[in-house]
């Protein structure tokens, strides 16, 4: 099987590990395959792919989508590093308002996925940060939230503190004021 598949402290988030082949002419490494993400109980189908590149300290987020259009995504960074952030924002779960975070890059060959149901971020730790997003539905701009990435609430510990964000982003509310 080229993935391992690891749980994380919250439920249905999951680390993925590609796996790497290589010799002396470069590597192969398979991003998505159906039946293995099946097995694992990643069951949706993905109907968007995104691509987007960043310099060193670009952050982006915590973005989500509300009902009917929430959002699962299969996020990887296929060169460069990011700090990903998950928060968990589904009010049925015993780990509502919780975020973990993790490097992905282009070395450790790690995804992560991400259930509908929680907001997604990330600060670029390397220039020509390319990271790309499996989507489980498509962009919605009418089910467009945010929450600002420095709530005190949330308390995410992000890697840098000198950091470029939207305007957009600059605006969004914080946690307390959202509604799912």
């Amino acid at each position: 099987m080229p993935f391992y598949f690891k749980k994380t402290p919250i439920e249905n988030l999951l680390i993925i590990e590609f796996q790497k082949f290589g010799d002396h002419r470069g590597f192969f490494i398979e991003r998505y395959k159906r039946s293995d993400f099946l097995t694992n109980g990643i069951t949706e189908d993905f109907v968007q792919d995104n691509h987007s590149f960043s310099n060193k300290g670009v952050l982006r987020g915590i973005h989500f989508q509300t009902a009917p259009m929430e959002q699962g995504k299969l996020v990887q960074v296929i060169s460069g590093a990011a700090w990903d952030v998950a928060v968990d924002l589904r009010q049925d779960s015993p780990t509502f308002g919780k975020w973990f975070g993790t490097v992905l890059s282009g070395k450790n060959c790690l995804g992560i996925y991400i259930p509908a149901g929680f907001g997604h971020g990330f600060v670029t730790l390397e220039d020509s940060t390319h990271f790309l997003y499996k989507c489980t539905n498509c962009y919605s701009p009418d089910h467009e939230r945010g929450i600002r990435w420095d709530d005190p609430i949330l308390n995410v510990k992000w890697p840098l503190s000198d950091v470029v964000i939207s305007e957009k982003d600059k605006k969004l509310p914080y946690f307390e004021e959202i509604t799912v």
